[in-house]
């Protein structure tokens, strides 16, 4: 039988109290027209794995081991009793990775409500089959999913696993296309554990081209953020070469709490800073006033057809004919700027990279000095214009180009000191020198880039001399 969305038709054998159970699920819109009462796949609590792969949607593995039949059955169990505590939470939907959070999530996220769904040893196949009763169900505000390292080591190719998950996004859109998804890229593991840095990064490949222009979708690059320089994980975090310990607990919930604050989950608070004398904000917290678009230089026109001559796969790059201002916006023409919370957030981009600039209407003639603080998702690339040149700001030690910063606070805030005095200017990240004698006009806005990745700015000040 050819593979079919799980709410249109799913036909299986499960294992009931030692008995077979088959049934067939059709969709909710046809009970009208059905002449007997259909059994959906969410009316059967708690029933054990299928029995064998026929009418299954998906491909590749589905577990069915004497170890992990006990796990799916009993983490189902508890599912089941969770239910209407789990109503309206953020669903972490994965294998044992996920279940590594533990109920209590370690704590890192706060106040907010989780729901944790991953079960050791699941496949992506798997997952599938139970998206609909263990996620859907619960109406989740937001998903974070991380999967497929299971398959790999089952046998399953990088394009079939990342199929699986393109099916389970599509339950997702159909149950609801305005809840926010965050995919995360698959962690690095070991060949010693039969995942290969090779498949590794092919399922990464396939799994952020699955999603590239979904607005629903944050694909979130935490392979990067764990990989040692061959690609594989490392021990001090891995200590299986698998499975995090704490410590890449810690780092992967850095990793996402930017994503979080940003969907409006975590850090809701306004930033109640108190600006130094002498210094005027440039960012008022909540809104774009004092921000917009320029016309895109004919620098930029040039260094664009060339990159898009050189590589056809170039990042999109739109070109402004008209400036704008977004004054009372709180969010840019496109998206990709948004005002919320203190913060002046360059958002992922839908499509992986996109290459966008946001500037200040005014322009600085006077000598000055810019403070502001950032913080990077991993492997984030932006950067700050200064009346037109670009200071790179990114997450310096895995984009560059400071990679050897040795104060710099990965997935944390970071403070950029600019001292603009004579056309030359003097950078610095938390005191550490970026760029002694930097070159800048006479005159120019301040400007901020996007490509990859999220970047946050906020407390945006300047003091002008004179």
């Amino acid at each position: 039988m050819a593979s079919l969305s799980l709410r249109r038709l799913v036909s299986a054998c499960f294992v009931v109290g030692g008995l077979i159970l088959t049934f067939t699920a059709v969709p909710h819109f046809a009970h009208a027209q059905a002449t007997a009462p259909p059994v959906a796949a969410r009316d059967l609590k708690m029933v054990g794995l299928p029995a064998t792969d026929e009418g299954l949607p998906g491909a590749g593995p589905i577990r069915r081991d004497d170890w992990f039949r006990p796990i799916w059955n009993e983490r189902r169990e508890q599912f089941e009793s969770r239910r209407d505590r789990d109503q309206d939470a953020v669903v972490f939907f994965g294998d044992s990775i996920t279940q590594g959070w533990g109920d209590d999530f370690r704590g890192k996220f706060g106040d907010l409500k989780i729901a944790n769904r991953g079960i050791s040893g699941d496949t992506t196949r798997g997952m599938l089959v139970r998206v609909a009763d263990d996620v859907i169900d619960l109406n989740p505000r937001g998903i974070v999913m991380l999967m497929g390292t299971n398959d790999l080591d089952d046998g399953a190719t990088p394009q079939t696993i990342a199929d699986n998950v393109k099916l389970i996004l599509d339950e997702l859109h159909e149950h609801n296309p305005e809840m926010p998804i965050v995919l995360c890229a698959v962690m690095p593991s070991s060949p010693k554990k039969n995942r290969p840095v090779e498949k590794i990064r092919e399922l990464n490949r396939l799994l952020a081209e699955a999603v590239y222009d979904d607005p629903q979708v944050t694909f979130l690059d935490i392979w990067t953020l764990f990989a040692n320089a061959d690609g594989d994980a490392k021990l001090a975090e891995f200590p299986d070469l698998l499975h995090p310990n704490d410590v890449g607990y810690r780092k992967w919930a850095a990793a996402l709490r930017p994503i979080l604050a940003t969907l409006g989950f975590l850090e809701t608070e306004p930033d109640n800073f108190t600006l130094e004398p002498g210094f005027e904000s440039l960012f008022n917290g909540h809104d774009l006033t004092g921000w917009g678009v320029r016309p895109t230089p004919a620098e930029d026109l040039k260094a664009r057809e060339g990159w898009r001559k050189a590589d056809p796969n170039a990042p999109p790059w739109p070109v402004i004919t008209e400036a704008k201002a977004f004054d009372g916006q709180t969010v840019s023409d496109g998206g990709r700027y948004v005002a919320r919370n203190g913060r002046l957030i360059v958002s992922t981009p839908h499509e992986g990279r996109k290459i966008e600039q946001l500037w200040t209407t005014r322009e600085f003639p006077k000598d000055f000095t810019l403070k502001l603080e950032f913080r990077a998702t991993p492997n984030s690339d932006s950067g700050i214009y200064l009346r037109g040149p670009q200071l790179q700001c990114r997450d310096y030690p895995l984009a560059g180009p400071y990679h050897k910063l040795a104060n710099y606070r990965p997935q944390d805030w970071n403070e950029i000191v600019v001292e603009v005095r004579g056309g030359v200017a003097r950078c610095t990240c938390n005191g550490e020198v970026l760029e002694e004698e930097f070159a800048v006009p006479a005159t120019g806005p301040i400007g901020l880039e996007g490509d990859r990745g999220q970047m946050e700015y906020r407390r945006i000040r300047i003091r002008e001399d004179g």
